[in-house]
């Protein structure tokens, strides 16, 4: 897959978490399963660092340890991001406000995403 076309997955990826993170929390409809929010972050975060993975492994290639640099770059890119859209919750909202645990489930969303990049390397590198 050409990297542009990575790119412009990663950024609509980015776009749509951002988006459900900072929209007023009363147009989300409520469900009521515990940790629903941790997951969400979870999944959230697992899917926008498998997305820069991608983008990154195609943009570093042929490069020396690209694939780690990809996962490295990504993993920090999430952290940085997920910290960022906190702090935008208390700043820009009114009905949210920014949590550590919600920082620590994005954490380990982006982690998970490493672990299973390297585990499905091979799968991955076809892209």
């Amino acid at each position: 897959m050409p990297k542009q076309l990575l790119l412009i997955w990663a950024i609509i990826c980015s776009g749509i978490i951002a988006y459900f993170c900072l929209i007023d929390s009363s147009k989300i409809p409520a469900v009521n399963f515990p940790s629903i929010d941790k997951i969400v972050h979870f999944c959230f975060h697992f899917g926008f660092t498998i997305s820069w993975i991608l983008f990154f492994k195609k943009e570093l290639k042929g490069r020396e340890a690209n694939d780690y640099k990809a996962y490295l770059i990504s993993f920090i890119f999430s952290v940085f991001f997920g910290i960022t859209i906190e702090i935008l919750q208390s700043v820009l909202t009114t009905t949210r406000a920014s949590d550590v645990t919600d920082v620590l489930a994005n954490s380990l969303g982006a982690f998970a995403a490493v672990f299973s990049s390297i585990a499905f390397k091979k799968q991955i590198d076809k892209i």
